[in-house]
């Protein structure tokens, strides 16, 4: 049995942070059912690399939060379909939405409206900003709240800067805390027998990602620098080889040790780390010259059979044709899928459970493929 089977989930969200917290409860069993507008579905079914499935309405985005879900269409513009949604949470445990704060207060689906229906729900509101404070009606992406949060501008190098991430990291991170959030409120429900309504802002997200960085200003008023590949320590930086670049992670004092042993110059020990922050310019010259004796394969081989951690910087390909990869079920296959010729792989979870562990069962649904199945549950006709 896995942890959220019995839980329902009404997931009327869309895009990315949203549909993947609702995500990671479906792998655990939670029964998800999407709720989209018939005539304006989710833009993430017409986004990813395969143009003929963004037609189709099943892109690669869409494909990688949907499996395990069941899916509806209801236009909430109108009295009918909203009745029918009141039903749905009626049967429900968690109700999560992602639209602009009190878009759904204004359609007497507000958290008061809808609890007063169930007063065990949980209902999430996610956003950009929170529910509330002199920014919470403005809109924004992962891109946005990047600019917006200051980790644009200490990401890059010092030449090149400010630069976003390559993956939508707030995004993704957001719906990991929102589905943190949500069982944290459903293992409080089951001491106190109450719902809880819950305000997920981006924003807020993306501080956290920079938590050292924000105690360190906060403390002392240092500004986190666009230092690129190079950490503050000279062994706990990226280095050109013969055919590329690997990164050293010789991060504490006894790494650091270990490594300029191995390398045959002890004389670059250091005793402590204000040692290491006055000597990094000559230990990264001596580390350039002796890292271009070897290929990043050979050195990675040679430093991690000694304990030492380093890695040769890989493409995404590369990364995925790593057997450790297959070895931990990362990434489950789909044979096919409702609208999609052929197999296709999506991201399962960043962990395993000994038992009831997360699972696949099905793929994701094509646009209202449940209507009929969930209406007759619902006993609307």
């Amino acid at each position: 049995m896995r942890p959220f089977e019995g839980i329902r989930v009404i997931d009327v969200t869309h895009v990315l942070a949203g549909p993947f917290a609702a995500y990671q409860l479906a792998v655990l069993g939670a029964d998800v059912i999407k709720v989209e507008h018939p005539d304006d579905p989710d833009q993430s079914r017409g986004t990813g690399t395969d143009k003929e499935l963004n037609r189709r309405n099943m892109g690669t985005a869409f494909l990688t939060q949907a499996s395990n879900k069941r899916s509806i269409t209801l236009d909430l513009k109108q009295a009918r379909d909203r009745d029918i949604l009141k039903k749905l949470v009626a049967t429900a445990d968690v109700f999560v939405e992602n639209y602009r704060p009190g878009a759904f207060d204004v359609l007497g689906l507000g958290y008061e409206a809808l609890a007063a229906i169930n007063p065990r729900l949980i209902y999430a509101s996610f956003s950009a900003f929170g529910q509330k404070g002199p920014r919470g009606e403005q809109t924004a992406y992962d891109h946005v709240i990047q600019a917006t949060s200051g980790i644009m501008a200490m990401t890059g190098t010092p030449e090149v800067n400010p630069v976003k991430f390559g993956s939508p990291a707030v995004d993704y991170a957001t719906g990991m805390t929102g589905a943190f959030a949500l069982s944290a409120a459903l293992y409080q429900r089951e001491r106190t027998g109450k719902g809880q309504r819950i305000d997920m802002a981006m924003l807020d997200v993306a501080m956290i990602l920079m938590s050292s960085h924000l105690t360190g200003y906060l403390r002392n008023g240092v500004q986190p620098k666009p230092n690129g590949n190079l950490n503050p320590h000279a062994t706990n930086s990226a280095y050109q080889t013969k055919d590329g670049l690997v990164m050293l992670g010789a991060s504490n004092l006894r790494q650091q040790r270990r490594l300029w042993t191995l390398l045959d110059r002890p004389d670059m020990i250091k005793k402590t780390n204000e040692e290491r922050d006055a000597d990094r310019t000559r230990e990264a010259e001596v580390l350039s010259e002796i890292m271009l004796t070897r290929t990043a394969d050979e050195w990675e081989s040679f430093l991690q059979a000694r304990h030492v951690p380093a890695a040769r910087v890989r493409t995404m390909a590369e990364a995925l044709a790593d057997p450790q990869l297959a070895s931990r079920g990362v990434i489950h296959r789909h044979a096919g899928g409702n609208g999609v010729d052929g197999g296709f792989g999506v991201p399962l979870a960043a962990f395993i459970f000994a038992h009831g562990g997360p699972r696949i069962d099905t793929p994701p649904p094509a646009l209202g493929q449940h209507n009929e199945e969930i209406f007759e549950e619902l006993d609307v006709c």
